[in-house]
């Protein structure tokens, strides 16, 4: 792999460090602003600013890679950048209209009841993106649905872990250091890069809460997890982890996460690292 292919992890983290600081005081001007799990008013949702960061970041990007002749971009990108964006607008929807039930048996009784679900619509738009994004790509028909369970399922559980600062953003960071060096390949790392820089530096400043990523960044978190899972792994290595995810899922659907943190040391000590002390 070129270490030219590395370069969109690097001008995405650039652009999302120097637009984050005005772009989050122009969110707190706005009055862009919500109250996290203890009451801070934090700007919101930085998400918003990550995906911002990637589109500056394909300015000179693609210069150097069309006029300059260097291989900037992964052949997969087009199709990252169509599933990544588009699970982080559905995740705006969550963020910008009423607040409603969360799990899946409160979005099925809104869906029942006649109202609007976002929640509902972001599992069934995310489905769907994920059916296109790994369409064509030479799967059989049992490869393609266990990719796409996978996909799908990861997006949505990264937007179930994000009840605390920085708990998303950690648990892709020690994923996607986990994938990389078993697997001792940057080429997945490449692909996604361009997200990935600007998911590190709003995630730092998710961990300090000095900003909530909202639905927005949850999802595109967990839109990047997913991608780097089907990228990275085997068919046995995807049925594992679709089992860990659903697991995952199910526990969090009738029990607390964040309850099963705070009663594991090791989880609470991981889960409150870099914040703020209280």
């Amino acid at each position: 792999m070129p270490a030219s292919e590395l370069l969109p992890l690097l001008f995405g983290f650039l652009a999302a460090a120097a637009l984050a600081p005005a772009a989050l005081r122009a969110l707190s001007a706005g009055r862009l602003e919500r109250d996290n799990y203890r009451g801070a008013r934090l700007p919101f949702p930085a998400g918003t600013i990550a995906v911002a960061a990637a589109a500056l970041a394909l300015g000179p990007l693609s210069i150097l890679d069309e006029l300059l002749d260097v291989d900037v971009f992964r052949p997969d990108l087009r199709t990252v950048a169509i599933y990544v964006i588009g699970v982080a607008f559905l995740g705006l929807l969550d963020d910008v209209l009423a607040a409603e039930p969360r799990g899946w048996r409160g979005h099925g009784a809104a869906v029942l009841g006649g109202g609007l679900s976002t929640g509902a619509l972001k599992a069934a738009g995310s489905l769907g993106l994920a059916l296109y994004a790994l369409s064509g790509h030479g799967y059989s028909a049992g490869e393609y649905v266990l990719a796409v369970a996978v996909l799908a399922l990861t997006t949505n559980l990264f937007n179930l872990l994000d009840l605390r600062p920085g708990r998303s953003f950690k648990a892709f960071a020690l994923l996607g250091a986990g994938l990389t060096l078993g697997d001792w390949n940057a080429g997945p790392l490449a692909t996604l890069g361009l997200f990935v820089g600007p998911v590190l530096v709003l995630g730092l400043y998710d961990v300090r809460e000095r900003a909530m990523l909202g639905d927005t960044g949850s999802n595109l978190i967990g839109g990047l997890a997913g991608l780097w899972l089907v990228l990275t792994l085997g068919t046995v290595g995807q049925g594992i982890a679709l089992a860990v995810v659903l697991a995952i899922t199910i526990y969090g659907e009738f029990r607390s996460i964040s309850a099963l943190v705070d009663r594991n040391p090791l989880l609470r000590r991981l889960d409150s690292w870099g914040r703020p002390a209280v």
